[in-house]
């Protein structure tokens, strides 16, 4: 008699025990499922066009959709993916697919990119002369002295003519050393981006970004040419990698791509902006 009481005590005890489990997987499920279609969003936020850019011609529409979206201000796009990467924020629109991938490799990230956003492009601007045709032996050039913006300048400076890079290189990773051909001896000086426009004077020409365009409150229509955009240095709509599906990111991405969003942009670029196809 003894020997059933125990050996029903612990039936019972066993099945409390699995039916605990059943409800914490019920539990774990619906707050998947809560994720997923959640109304309140925190995006990392910079200083800078692409941040303000979301705030007026995006945040309005996912607004009018029922959803609450707050700013985390980030010093700079490494903190700000290490915020998304670790889920103290849910997207970013600061990046293009170079940035991410490299994070992803070096970081042990898990961030995902869903569509392209309007980019502003890198240009060559006025420093002492104002045209490109004014061009001359032994001018001289400031450029950007980070890996992917460099290139972009060479790259640049190789579509208007003035040098030719290494057809062997890829474009992407091009440094000086891949210059094969510079008629006008051209001097080249990599600095940091955002000193450049600050001693611009002292340059025959210069080569900027993007966000050093706008936060130096440089005119853009004042650039003698600007890049041809390559597809991966596109900025990115990027969510983690679990996240890709969720409806809150297509909602966000349809914004971007939504006829409303266009109207806004037809009425307020000014030339900074490169819009890709289907926006």
């Amino acid at each position: 008699m003894k020997w059933k009481t125990w050996k029903k005590f612990g039936v019972i005890a066993m099945a409390v025990i699995m039916g605990a489990a059943f409800l914490a997987g019920c539990g774990s499920d619906n707050s998947s499922s809560s994720s997923a279609n959640k109304k309140e969003l925190t995006y990392s936020k910079s200083q800078g066009p692409y941040s303000d850019l979301f705030e007026k011609g995006i945040k309005p529409i996912l607004e009018k959709k029922g959803y609450k979206v707050t700013g985390k201000d980030m010093s700079d796009l490494l903190q700000a993916d290490v915020a998304l990467n670790e889920g103290e924020v849910d997207f970013n629109v600061e990046q293009h697919t170079a940035y991410m991938e490299n994070f992803n490799q070096k970081q042990n990230g898990h961030l995902a990119a869903i569509t392209p956003i309007p980019t502003v492009p890198a240009g060559i601007f006025p420093g002492a002369k104002t045209s490109l045709d004014q061009v001359a032996d032994g001018d001289t050039i400031a450029v950007p002295n980070d890996a992917s913006n460099t290139a972009r300048a060479y790259a640049l400076l190789q579509k208007i003519g003035w040098i030719k890079l290494d057809p062997n290189k890829d474009l992407s990773t091009v440094t000086q050393q891949d210059i094969v051909e510079n008629p006008h001896h051209l001097k080249f000086t990599e600095m940091k981006s955002l000193t450049i426009p600050s001693v611009r004077s002292d340059f025959s020409y210069i080569v900027i970004t993007g966000a050093i365009i706008y936060n130096a409150k440089i005119d853009p229509q004042t650039a003698l040419a600007k890049e041809d955009i390559l597809p991966h240095l596109l900025l990115q709509l990027v969510v983690q990698d679990k996240d890709k599906d969720a409806q809150w990111v297509k909602d966000i991405a349809d914004a971007y791509h939504s006829d409303e969003f266009k109207e806004y942009m037809k009425k307020n670029n000014n030339g900074l902006w490169f819009v890709p196809d289907g926006e």
